[in-house]
């Protein structure tokens, strides 16, 4: 945990309340400004271009006529306020422009302005402003304290998804100069090196061969960890933060367990050695599909028949929402799978088939929750079913626990709160946005230490895993109280 923190630490409330407003607290807290060297990989100008106000006016008309919906849900908005409390960045920074609806405007004011006749004509009837440098700084700030989590969408009675808003915004600014060095400077170290972290095949090599020795170890048994193997069944594409940290790595023994214990063939690939999509966070199309594009660019190369996804929350919206139309059509796959599959539908459906055997006393230590992630839960499915999606997971740790609790109903499934490092936020200069960001879910999670003696937390995200492992013991919990999901999977399985 940080030593020099300068911020208070929102207290844990005993029951959820509307926070009392502090205008501006969060002003100018926004991330580091991309440096040219990490713009410029993308397709975008190094820095801030002379003529930005112009430009960012025509890029907004150009994303207004090439995505309908924007314009829907700019047009829409009454004020009615039902999204006002349900953001998480708001209830733990209590600042106004937190509010959904009031970081929307920033973007719709503009909108207003420059693209309806009314704004033109009558601009301060319709809350209609001028792009200045003041109002650019506020999307800079604002749109960057937005993890693009929908749980005000779940609320809103017209439906608008104000992360389609955050990413129209974000997309604005890159290509006016003004990214985010977080997000940016990720999206070049897939291009140059495959994925997120900068980790170079021989190291990736190194560290899979590095489990092979510890699962050895271990259990006695020889359960590998393939890479780059030509004609195997299933390319899994995990996150990065699989290979290296905890309790990441500890999921990505498990998926390797049920593999072998299945007796599939898999294999990662060191090309597209990453899951993860940042393109997502900034909005771009163009940079969403060159990242895309590689995992098939690894299924056609390795002559796979399947392609399995790890725990990672965006990385599963982008595949399941878009893959097909951003890198598809898949058909050189088997058709009897889905395209793509989530680890968890792999894994519960070899429990259906009673393909595994798990003893779940192996896990009677634990008493477990779990965080739906919000890219899983209100941007996606799993399964054939509605509500697969909140099903699946909870079905695996069953399968795996004998001492399972849901957080309240209000705070999990299509409700769930954000764990305040999405959408491109995981970043230390974002640590009290983090922090605060984190307030409901801490609360939810008390409630079930308080009230079930959970032990517990899993995910099926690796930002959620990440930003928890950071953010507990700010809140008084130990930081391993956080884990995957295939890590009681891998704690339960007999091999």
């Amino acid at each position: 945990m940080a030593s020099n923190v300068e911020f208070k630490i929102p207290a844990l409330r005993p029951y959820p309340e509307i926070p009392a407003l502090q205008p501006d607290a969060m002003q100018s807290k926004g991330p580091f400004v991309a440096k040219p060297v990490m713009q410029t990989p993308l397709g975008f100008p190094g820095e801030l271009v002379e003529n930005w106000q112009e430009k960012a006016i025509e890029k907004m008309g150009e994303l207004l006529k090439k995505y309908r919906s924007l314009q829907v849900y700019l047009d829409s908005c009454v004020k009615c306020g039902a999204c006002t409390d349900k953001c998480h960045y708001f209830i733990g920074t209590q600042d106004p422009k937190n509010m959904p609806v009031a970081r929307q405007d920033l973007l719709r004011q503009v909108y207003r302005r420059y693209m309806t006749l009314s704004g033109k004509v009558v601009p301060k009837w319709v809350g209609a402003k001028d792009l200045t440098r003041e109002v650019l700084d506020d999307w800079y700030n604002y749109y960057h304290q937005c993890s693009q989590c929908r749980r005000c969408s779940v609320f809103c009675p017209y439906g608008i998804d104000t992360a389609e808003i955050s990413m129209a915004a974000r997309e604005i600014m890159d290509c006016i100069g003004l990214g985010q060095k977080y997000c940016n400077e990720i999206i070049g170290k897939v291009y140059k090196i495959g994925n997120n972290l900068g980790l170079p095949e021989p190291a990736l090599a190194d560290t899979l061969n590095g489990l092979e020795e510890d699962v050895k170890l271990d259990t006695g048994v020889d359960v590998k960890f393939p890479l780059d193997q030509e004609g195997v069944e299933v390319l899994l594409v995990t996150p990065s933060a699989d290979f290296f940290a905890e309790p990441h790595i500890d999921g990505l023994i498990g998926y390797a367990k049920v593999f072998h214990q299945a007796g599939i063939s898999w294999t990662l690939s060191s090309y597209a050695s990453e899951a993860g999509n940042f393109g997502m966070f900034i909005g771009s199309y163009d940079n969403m599909r060159r990242i895309s594009q590689r995992i098939r660019k690894a299924a056609l190369d390795l002559k796979v028949k399947r392609i399995v996804f790890g725990e990672c929350g965006h990385a599963w919206r982008v595949a399941y929402s878009f893959l097909n139309t951003l890198a598809g059509p898949f058909d050189f796959l088997d058709p009897k799978y889905p395209v793509p599959q989530h680890i968890c539908e792999f894994t519960y459906d070899l429990i259906q088939r009673k393909a595994l055997r798990l003893d779940k006393t192996a896990n009677d230590q634990r008493r477990v929750t779990f965080h739906d992630s919000c890219n899983v839960a209100r941007a996606s499915r799993m399964g054939t079913i509605p509500g697969g999606q909140f099903i699946i997971p909870r079905a695996v740790i069953k399968a795996s626990c004998n001492h399972y609790y849901d957080m309240p109903a209000d705070t999990i499934h299509d409700q769930t709160f954000c764990c305040g490092g999405g959408g491109g936020l995981l970043t230390d200069d974002l640590i009290e946005l983090r922090i605060k960001g984190a307030l409901p879910r801490m609360e939810a999670l008390k409630y079930v230490i308080d009230h079930h003696g959970v032990t517990h937390m899993a995910a099926i995200c690796a930002i959620c895993k990440s930003q928890f492992t950071k953010v507990l013991p700010y809140y008084g919990f130990e930081m391993d109280k956080i884990v995957s999901v295939h890590q009681l999977v891998s704690n339960a399985i007999v091999l």
